[in-house]
Parts: C-alpha cells; sequence; structure tokens
C-alpha cells in the first residue's frame, strides 16, 4: 500500500504552485501530491505539468472542466487517492497560509500516535492566525465556537482545511452523500468523523494568510456553512452511525 498523498485544490495559483510543489517534495518524508485543477485560466496546470516531468513517480495532476467547489474537489481528490492503494490522504491550500512543514507533524498524528483524523488548528493553543484583519479572525473563530455548540463536536477549528484523514475514515464515509461544496464541506466532514467514532487530534500550527494570489471566501460560502451547520445537526437524528 502506498503510504501518503496530499491533496491540493488549485484554481488560479499560477504564482504559488511550484513554490508549494518543490517545498513538499523538499520534506523528510516522501510525500506524494495530487494536484486537482478547476480548469485555471491562469496556467496552473500547465506548470504542474512541466514539473511532472521532473517528479514522474510523486507528482499527479486531475483536470476538471471549470470551477466546481472545493468539496467537490477534495472528493474527486480523496476517490483518487483510495483507488490508488494511499493509507494516509492529508488536505492542503496551495497558497502556504499552511505550512508544508506542518505536514510532518500531521503524519506523524496519525501514523505513530495512531489517530484517525489529524486537524491542523489555528485555535486549538489560542489564536494563531498571521496577516488576518480582526474583523476574519473574529468571524472564523466564532464560526467554530458556533459550530461546536450545535455539533457537540470538542473540535476547537471546525473549519480548518488543513487535515490528514487515515484510508479507513474515508472509506467508511460516503463521499456520494457529501453534501456542501464550499467551507461547509470541511465542518461536514469532521462531524461525519466524529459521528462515526473515529478518534481525532488537533495539531497545534500558526495560519499565515496568502502573500501572493486571490482569496476565494464569499458571502454565499459563509452563508452556505452558517445554515448547513443546522441542517446537517437535524440530519443526524434519522441517521445512523455503524462502522
Amino acid at each position: 500500500m502506498k503510504e501518503s498523498v496530499v491533496v491540493i485544490p488549485t484554481y488560479n495559483e499560477i504564482e504559488n504552485i511550484e513554490a508549494i510543489i518543490r517545498k513538499v517534495f523538499s520534506l523528510p518524508h516522501p510525500f506524494h501530491l495530487l494536484i486537482i485543477d478547476d480548469n485555471s485560466p491562469d496556467g496552473t496546470a500547465q506548470a504542474v505539468m512541466r514539473l511532472q516531468a521532473e517528479f514522474p513517480d510523486r507528482l499527479f495532476l486531475e483536470q476538471r472542466k471549470g470551477k466546481l467547489g472545493l468539496g467537490t474537489a477534495y472528493i474527486h481528490g480523496f476517490k483518487y487517492a483510495l483507488r490508488a492503494g494511499y493509507r494516509y490522504i492529508f488536505e492542503m491550500d496551495a497558497d502556504f497560509s499552511h505550512n508544508p512543514d506542518d505536514l510532518i507533524k500531521l503524519h506523524d498524528a496519525c501514523a505513530v500516535d495512531g489517530y484517525d483524523l489529524a486537524i491542523g488548528s489555528r485555535y486549538s493553543s489560542g489564536v494563531n492566525v498571521v496577516n488576518w484583519p480582526m474583523s476574519r479572525v473574529l468571524l472564523s473563530y466564532f464560526a467554530s465556537r458556533y459550530v461546536r455548540l450545535i455539533t457537540g463536536m470538542p473540535i476547537h477549528d471546525a473549519t480548518a482545511g488543513f487535515k490528514c484523514y487515515s484510508r479507513q475514515v474515508l472509506e467508511t464515509i460516503n463521499l456520494d452523500q457529501i453534501r456542501f461544496i464550499g467551507y461547509a464541506f470541511q465542518i461536514e466532514m469532521k462531524f461525519l468523523t466524529y459521528k462515526f467514532g473515529f478518534r481525532i487530534k488537533e495539531v497545534p500550527i500558526i495560519f499565515t494568510d496568502r502573500t501572493r494570489g486571490q482569496s476565494k471566501m464569499s458571502k454565499g460560502i459563509i452563508r452556505e456553512a452558517f445554515l448547513g451547520v443546522i441542517q446537517m445537526k437535524v440530519s443526524s437524528f434519522f441517521r445512523r452511525f455503524n462502522r
């Protein structure tokens, strides 16, 4: 069985993509990378293809027809990783807001300490966010508090998108039934992992806002997350979580 693959969704990340790929491949653990590109008009996919010649056995690219949403990109990547036989599947952004060095800590939380989901957490040891305006920090922090209140999950950073899953988690969750496509996707995946009784660990990280490229956050994404949490909790009353 293959060991570790990092799934990175991209849309217009030409300014970051080569640097993030080279950084991940410089780490002491032999991570593989799977880029899911949503037909970026800026040439992101073409940059990845050029680098595939340099890293033919570690760098993989899946191209989609258009901008179809963060959640669907990750689900596409998860299915690819399961078919390919990876033991640990990671989520990470392309813009260096997640420090690639922390991949090692997430890996060890699962592979060494035996957790099923490791979350790179901004809020498990205070507020560890750099270069965000205070309004964005407060929105993110209190969104996680809101999710924790509604769902009962003992997770401080419910919207975090820097994670390591063991393959058993992704095999247990029915990926075809995931409903949300924006940042609510991150909440739904954690909630299902929690409800199925998997072991979860929050690993403290420092989150640094992107310095290149543009954020994909929108009001629609925030609204989906706010309303989706209530829908998700109510639906859980009518579902069995057996594994």
